[in-house]
C-alpha cells in the first residue's frame, strides 16, 4: 500500500481539503513522488491495537500504527508485573501465573532497527530517535535503547524536529547529518500529531528527513498508510 502512491493520494484527496496536518504530509509525500524518490530499505515498526468485545467476549483488533508504536519496552515489564501479582493472588483467582505470555517486543524492535542499520552500510552513522519536546514515553525508548547500544554496539542520540531543523542538513550523497553525525535510522516517537508542528521548523526538519538516504521508521508513504481513511479503505 505505502508503494502506491497514486491510491494514497486520490484516497486522501478528500481529507487533504479538510484537515491541515494530513495535507502537509500529503505535499511532502507529492514531492517525493515528483524526485521519484526510492527507498531502498524500508523499516516498519506496528503496533496493533485491540478492545475486548463485551458480546462476544474476543478480543478484536481496532486499528494499526505505522508510526510512534510505543511501548514495546514496557509491556514486558506488564507482563513481569502480571506474573508477580499472581504468584501473589493466582491461588483466589484461580488463574496460574505461569500462563501468562512473556512480551518480547523489546528485543524484536531493537533486532529490526539493528538490522536496518546494518543494512545501511555505515558503523560510523546513528540511530536518531525523533522525540517530542516534553517527552514522557522516555524510559520505554530508553529500553530499546540500551539494547541497541549493549547487543548490537549502535550510538543512538535523541532529538526533536525543531533541533533536526536547527542541526541537521543532506550532503550531496543524500547523506542525514545532524549535530555532526551521520543518521543510518530515522526512528519517529514523535511527528504523528498537529500538535508535535508548532512551527514551520518542525515541517522543514521532516522534509529534510525525507530528502535524505536514512532509513525512515516511516517513511512518510508509511505514515499515510496508518491513516484511519486508508485503513477504513483497506
Amino acid at each position: 500500500v505505502s508503494l502506491d502512491g497514486k491510491f494514497l493520494q486520490d484516497s486522501l484527496s478528500r481529507t487533504k481539503k479538510v484537515d491541515v496536518f494530513t495535507s502537509r504530509l500529503l505535499d511532502i509525500h507529492s514531492k517525493m513522488l515528483e524526485r521519484n524518490k526510492k527507498e531502498d530499505i524500508r523499516l516498519g515498526l506496528h503496533r496493533f491495537d485491540y478492545m475486548l468485545d463485551e458480546e462476544t467476549n474476543s478480543l478484536l483488533q481496532i486499528e494499526m500504527n505505522t508510526i510512534s508504536c510505543s511501548f514495546p519496552g514496557l509491556s514486558r515489564l506488564v507482563s513481569q508485573l502480571h506474573q508477580s501479582l499472581l504468584r501473589s493472588y493466582g491461588d483466589q483467582i484461580r488463574i496460574d501465573s505461569e500462563r501468562v505470555p512473556i512480551s518480547t517486543s523489546t528485543i524484536q524492535f531493537a533486532d529490526a532497527l539493528a538490522k536496518a542499520w546494518l543494512e545501511y552500510s555505515n558503523p560510523r552513522a546513528v540511530v536518531m530517535v525523533i522525540v517530542q519536546p516534553e517527552e514522557r514515553n522516555m524510559y520505554d525508548q530508553h529500553l530499546l535503547s540500551s539494547i541497541l547500544r549493549e547487543k548490537h554496539n549502535i550510538v543512538v542520540i535523541r532529538k526533536t524536529l525543531a533541533e533536526v531543523e536547527k542541526e541537521g542538513s543532506v550532503q550531496e550523497d543524500e547523506t542525514l547529518i545532524v549535530g555532526g553525525q551521520a543518521v543510518a535510522v530515522v526512528y519517529f516517537r514523535s511527528g504523528y500529531t498537529p500538535n508535535d508542528h508548532p512551527s514551520e521548523s518542525e515541517w522543514n526538519a521532516r522534509l529534510l528527513i525525507e530528502e535524505s538516504s536514512a532509513v525512515k521508521c516511516p517513511s512518510i508513504a508509511y505514515h499515510l498508510t496508518g491513516s484511519k481513511k486508508i485503513q477504513q479503505e483497506l
